[in-house]
């Protein structure tokens, strides 16, 4: 796979460690992550369920720490920082798509899409919001189903919702959770197309966490990880 060159870093992750406790042993997942993601770049990491990705994925969305190393965003070492300040940057710049789509049961669609705007400091007026949600479902092809609920949906209608979603912040990075694990393989090519399209026409950063090849081949560069190791990529 080409190295994405010329690209300014987003994000650099040195010897990166990421330990829990198994009753009274601690077991390390994260042994030494070095990586450098590239803004504007679509990236897979790619590897072996167990092997660390999504722990990885956690750590660079703010939703768990690191247990040693360093973390760099935009240069700032944002290793440490308070659970107020994760959750704050996890608001302001950071977007995710999850396998299981993560919806509420009994919202519609257009108010699951609309949910993360309430946790917003920039939110708009509620009529705002509303339009901005409005024109994402639209822009994922579901301008017809807005009042629907998930169980009114298909599985891939279903994840068109939780990508809305995920963009109604403006998020500079979007974290993908094996997003069509859930998929069949016809709807899973259109939502990685999809992804595609943020990549090239928003210039949306995108990680995209697989054990899929042929998701992998969708991506910019790759990481590949094998118990809690980096063992190939681009750098």
């Amino acid at each position: 796979m080409a190295k994405f060159i010329g690209a300014k870093t987003l994000i650099e992750l040195r010897d990166l460690k990421k330990n829990y406790l198994l009753g009274d042993v601690e077991v390390p997942v994260l042994k030494g992550i070095s990586m450098t993601i590239h803004e504007g770049t679509l990236l897979a990491l790619m590897g072996p369920s167990g092997g660390g990705k999504s722990t990885l994925m956690n750590i660079l969305g703010f939703l768990d720490t690191l247990s040693g190393g360093q973390y760099l965003l935009d240069g700032k070492d944002v290793s440490t920082l308070s659970a107020n300040a994760r959750a704050d940057l996890r608001n302001e710049r950071i977007g995710f798509v999850f396998q299981n789509f993560n919806l509420l049961a009994r919202t519609s669609a257009l108010k699951n899409v609309m949910m993360p705007l309430e946790y917003s400091k920039h939110r708009g007026s509620q009529k705002e919001m509303r339009a901005w949600a409005e024109h994402l479902l639209e822009r994922v092809g579901l301008k017809e189903r807005m009042d629907h609920h998930p169980s009114q949906m298909s599985g891939g209608q279903q994840q068109r919702v939780a990508i809305a979603r995920a963009l109604i912040n403006r998020p500079k990075i979007l974290f993908a959770d094996e997003p069509t694990g859930n998929l069949d393989s016809k709807t899973s090519e259109e939502v990685l197309h999809m992804f595609q399209e943020l990549n090239e026409k928003e210039g949306i950063t995108i990680v995209l966490v697989t054990h899929s090849p042929e998701v992998g081949a969708f991506a910019k560069e790759a990481y590949h990880i094998k118990d809690g190791l980096v063992v190939d990529g681009t750098y």
